[in-house]
């Protein structure tokens, strides 16, 4: 493997932001400091100017792989993770066939080994009778467990109480949340079909998957993980009401309950369904104004310990129906780094506090071995980063397979110039090299 030697970077790594050159071997950062041109390396960048991040770590994507694979694979969104800046991600059970036994999640893994650009973790996926495949599944291999307490894409509903409190109860892995009330949002949806048909106007969509139906859900897998101690994280919180369920006094390495926000819910608001339509119909629902910016003072306080995307695929033709037909989610994974940096433009975000949310905390909260920091002896996962080139996204450089994106026609202040993955140059200004693929996630962790 080459080594790479990076000079005069503004590394952006714990809580500081300093100008050091870093020198990769053998796939590791093997130094970080000043005045290191002295070491020979294969390669050098030139990164003066230029801003260094850890890789993101994703801990939220629908690949869709397999048995989905018209509207996404492991192949193509991976490289549009990699254009982002995303190093690593963790993906989503509800494919077809689901990855609901110990065998199908390996066949998934065995699918990344091949295509994967960027590093790879599966969550195991829950349903009301497989709780004996889940106490099987290895802590030190797999990233965590998925229980959709609301009905998604899938459809792989949690929602027999007895089963959900003995998943909570012996489950001694992560357990990962799609918390959505799914009886009141069948009740909010039967009065407006009764309304309107199938044809029910998309601004009625977060008052049918309401703050009540999210809060409900959120409340409940909160107070079971208090009652067995669980290790919950609760997926794409999306009101503001539900960032108090959540406590910012501890330091993250202590907490059982954490929770996650998404780049749409800190993006979009329910003024933009007139615009864009069922192309940010995501579950949950994309809310008010005030939520999206309860949700981010919650990153800011600490409320809310990670940034995902819940990167999500579907074709146009699919996107294109009637509400109750129109599938929800979309492509996010390509444009979620740029897109806090576009906020971090706006005064809203520190780009410390950027690494922090989809870098480090993300790390920490699955105890991912040695990524997600800039340190010597850790995997070489860098983004770098030109905070003043701007860039509109269009048709031309969307890299999902869906071909499409809610951020197409955007000018993003910032831009992504390489991207090197366990020491490999995978991306630099837009030219792949596909030569090495990604690496399956490991867990420094310690199950009692």
């Amino acid at each position: 493997m080459k080594s790479i030697l990076i000079t005069g970077a503004n590394i952006v790594n714990e809580g500081k932001i300093t100008r050091s050159d870093i020198l990769i071997k053998e796939g590791i950062i093997f130094n970080v400091g000043k005045n290191l041109s002295e070491f020979e390396a294969d390669m050098t960048i030139d990164a003066k100017g230029k801003h260094i991040f850890p890789g993101v770590i994703d801990d939220q994507v629908h690949f869709r792989e397999p048995g989905l694979t018209h509207k996404a694979d492991i192949y193509t969104e991976s490289k549009a993770a990699v254009a982002g800046g995303v190093t690593s991600y963790m993906e989503m059970p509800n494919t077809d066939p689901q990855a609901v036994t110990i065998e199908l999640l390996e066949e998934k893994y065995s699918l990344a080994a091949e295509k994967s650009l960027a590093n790879y973790s599966f969550f195991f996926g829950a349903t009301n009778d497989n709780i004996e495949e889940i106490l099987k599944v290895d802590p030190e291999n797999v990233c965590g467990i998925k229980v959709f307490q609301g009905s998604s894409t899938g459809n792989m509903l949690v929602d027999n109480q007895e089963s959900l409190e003995k998943i909570f109860r012996e489950c001694k892995l992560l357990i990962a949340t799609h918390s959505e009330n799914d009886d009141i949002i069948k009740e909010n949806l039967a009065k407006y079909k009764e309304e309107y048909g199938d044809d029910i106007p998309m601004k009625y969509h977060p008052k049918i998957r309401s703050e009540e139906a999210c809060f409900d859900a959120s409340k409940k897998v909160v107070d079971m993980a208090r009652k067995y101690g669980t290790k919950l994280h609760v997926l794409h919180i999306s009101t503001a009401k539900e960032v108090m369920l959540f406590d910012n006094r501890q330091p993250l390495e202590e907490k059982r309950i954490t929770a996650e926000a998404c780049i749409h819910h800190l993006w979009f608001s329910e003024e933009d369904y007139e615009e864009k339509g069922t192309l940010i119909k995501w579950n949950p629902a994309v809310k008010t104004a005030q939520d999206r910016e309860g949700i981010m003072e919650g990153v800011l306080n600490g409320n809310i310990d990670v940034i995902a995307t819940d990167h999500a695929p579907h074709t146009l033709k699919e996107k294109d129906n009637p509400y109750t037909s129109a599938p929800s989610g979309g492509p996010l994974i390509q444009h979620s780094l740029v897109a806090m940096l576009d906020l971090y433009h706006q005064g809203k975000i520190r780009l410390d506090q950027v690494a922090e949310k989809m870098c480090h905390n993300p790390s920490i909260l699955f105890e991912v071995e040695k990524r997600g920091y800039i340190r010597p002896g850790y995997h070489a996962d860098l983004a770098i980063v030109d905070l003043n080139d701007p860039w509109t996204v269009s048709k031309e450089n969307i890299l999902a397979k869906c071909g499409w994106s809610p951020f197409e026609g955007h000018e993003f202040k910032s831009k992504v110039t390489h991207t090197i993955i366990s020491g490999h140059l995978v991306y630099d200004n837009g030219t792949f090299n596909e030569e090495k693929k990604g690496e399956r996630l490991k867990f420094s962790r310690k199950i009692e």
